[in-house]
């Protein structure tokens, strides 16, 4: 016998027992309240199980997730208000999904990073770090936004495109393509960028 089995041989059973179920303690479950989808999906809306963080207490209610899938059980994530995930998208880590949002597909959205307003994210997009994005903004395809980005207004980031570092695309941007836009570049009005393309620094677009 090694000195790990002695050491765990001195903790009772039953406390092992009590560790292993506050570990996989989960922190929300299915309401009655749902809503259907256009093509026969259902979600479901959520009610935290416990004191989640300061804005989720037990009891409260929070937005429609269509499975656990959709929302981890672990650490501070959450889904408020009415906004949405379905099919295989996640929420994870500590990412907060607010207002009319609605992550789906394969979308990914972890870290710390807020999803709100009437904002969609798709496909496989992921939206980490501390970015947001808000307003009637879309991130689909393969595009991913992660630093302290923020992508609003009517902007659209899709293909492969990647905004991060302090960057900001906003009114009716797209950034599409293989581009990136970091730093503390601003893309705005209806500028388009695109292809290749790489704007940086202090630029303004």
């Amino acid at each position: 016998m090694n000195r790990y089995s002695i050491a765990l041989g001195k903790i009772p059973e039953k406390e092992i027992e009590k560790k292993t179920e506050k570990i996989f303690e989960k922190k929300y479950t299915f309401s009655s309240e749902t809503v259907k989808l256009d093509d026969g999906r259902v979600l479901y809306r959520i009610r935290a199980l416990r004191d989640i963080s300061d804005r989720v207490k037990k009891g409260d209610l929070g937005g429609f997730i269509g499975s656990e899938i959709n929302l981890s059980q672990e650490d501070n994530c959450w889904v408020y208000d009415n906004a949405w995930v379905s099919e295989n998208a996640m929420v994870f880590e500590n990412a907060q999904v607010f207002g009319n949002a609605w992550v789906y597909d394969d979308a990914h959205v972890f870290g710390n990073a807020w999803v709100s307003g009437n904002a969609l994210v798709s496909g496989n997009a992921r939206v980490y770090g501390t970015a947001q994005v808000w307003g009637n903004a879309l991130v689909f395809e393969n595009a991913q936004v992660f630093g302290n980005a923020w992508v609003y207004d009517d902007a659209h980031v899709f293909g492969n495109a990647w905004v991060f570092g302090n960057a900001q695309v906003s009114g009716n941007a797209q950034v599409s393509g293989n581009a990136w836009v970091y730093d503390k570049a601003q893309v705005f009005g209806n500028a388009q960028v695109y292809g290749h393309a790489r704007v940086y620094g202090h630029a303004m677009v």
